[in-house]
């Protein structure tokens, strides 16, 4: 199996590829578009800042591939939010393939949220043997709101997306190869798409 984690500046990439070898899959780094296209699953990672992430994106034009892709594509945290219309963090506008916004947490919760929460109404084969309210790592104070493609929901000031699902993409905003045991399986049912 020939699997990418995009490389384009803003991505925790190493934790992932790590994650993955320990479930026997040696993830490629790369930005090249022909290598991108050619992979059978595909991780967009993302870690930062939006408005600087997605100029990074656009300069390499990857802005204009991603939503070109047939394979399975899993955003992970900021890479999620910019699989979004937009997001309030810098004013940007994202890819858009998935169809909701992102938005800053009120300040009448501690933001960024940080560590361990509870997912719930999971609704997607990537959730294949993750029990309800399994916690999952996060670090964010940006949400995306609910729409039709929500998968799995969580609870922080406000009830939000935490996974959601257009097609052949797929977007958690906690960070999987940072949620030991459950974690790995859903990135191993990822794999399994």
């Amino acid at each position: 199996m020939k699997l990418i984690i995009i490389n384009y500046g803003a991505g925790n990439i190493k934790s992932i590829q790590f994650a993955f070898r320990r479930l026997g899959v040696e993830a490629i780094l790369s930005s090249n578009p022909d290598e991108i296209k050619s992979a059978d699953k595909i991780i967009f990672p993302g870690v930062g800042e939006a408005s600087s992430a997605m100029k990074m994106l656009k300069e390499s034009g990857l802005d204009t591939l991603i939503p070109t892709l047939k394979q399975p594509v899993l955003g992970i945290c900021l890479g999620m939010q910019l699989l979004c219309k937009s997001t309030e963090e810098g004013n940007t506008k994202g890819i858009g393939i998935f169809q909701t916004d992102v938005k800053r947490f009120a300040n009448d919760v501690k933001v960024p949220q940080m560590g361990w929460n509870v997912i719930k109404d999971l609704k997607s084969d990537l959730f294949k043997g993750i029990k309800e309210n399994e916690y999952m790592y996060l670090v964010h104070s940006y949400y995306a709101e609910h729409c039709n493609e929500t998968i799995a929901k969580t609870d922080y000031g406000i009830n939000y997306a935490s996974a959601l699902q257009h097609e052949n993409f797929y977007g958690v905003q906690f960070h999987p190869e940072k949620s030991s045991t459950a974690g790995a399986k859903i990135l191993q049912n990822f794999l399994e798409l």
